[in-house]
This record gives C-alpha cells, sequence and structure tokens, in this order.
C-alpha cells in the first residue's frame, strides 16, 4: 500500500479518526451513563493521548534522535533493541582472585 501524501486526504483521514473516536466515545457512555464511567472514560482517553505524545516525540526528541517511528510495532522492535544495547554486562572476575 502507497503512502497518503495529499494533504486533504490527511486532514479528511484525521477527521475521520476524530469523528470515530468520539462517536465510540458517546456510545460507551450512554451504554453506562454515570459520572464514574464518563470520567474513566476522560482520564482514559488523556492517558493515551499522553502515550502518543510520548512514543512519537518524547522518545525522538529525548532518547534517541536517530530513530523515527513508523507506528507501535516499530516501537516495539525499538524498545527490544535498545533493551539489548543498554542491558550493562557483568565483567568476569580472574580465576583463583578474591
Amino acid at each position: 500500500m502507497k503512502n497518503l501524501t495529499n494533504p486533504t486526504w490527511i486532514m479528511v483521514k484525521g477527521c475521520l479518526f476524530l469523528l470515530l473516536g468520539m462517536l465510540a466515545g458517546v456510545l460507551q457512555f450512554l451504554e453506562h451513563p454515570t459520572l464514574r464511567a464518563g470520567l474513566l472514560l476522560i482520564v482514559a482517553v488523556w492517558a493515551f493521548c499522553r502515550f502518543y505524545y510520548f512514543v512519537f516525540y518524547v522518545i525522538e526528541g529525548y532518547v534517541d534522535a536517530s530513530y523515527r517511528f513508523s507506528g507501535f510495532l516499530s516501537l516495539a522492535r525499538w524498545l527490544i533493541q535498545h533493551r539489548k544495547a543498554t542491558i550493562p554486562t557483568v565483567p568476569q572476575s580472574p580465576s583463583g582472585s578474591r
């Protein structure tokens, strides 16, 4: 599949994501119309937005400027590789020395 490059269709796609999210949130709230359900829904949306910001801005800007994420699978691969690269190795002591 080729990348979407037309600015108009990118905006349409963004608006559709917004509409889908709003529709899902409203339908979820209408199923359980309580203050608690509404607050939990707001907190969940806020937390996922902050996580998205962290993944695609904070890590690229402050942790590893050389890497560009293309999605959450790309993030998973980076985390696995980054973890392997930062695990300290325990030096082996020479035999017989204490």
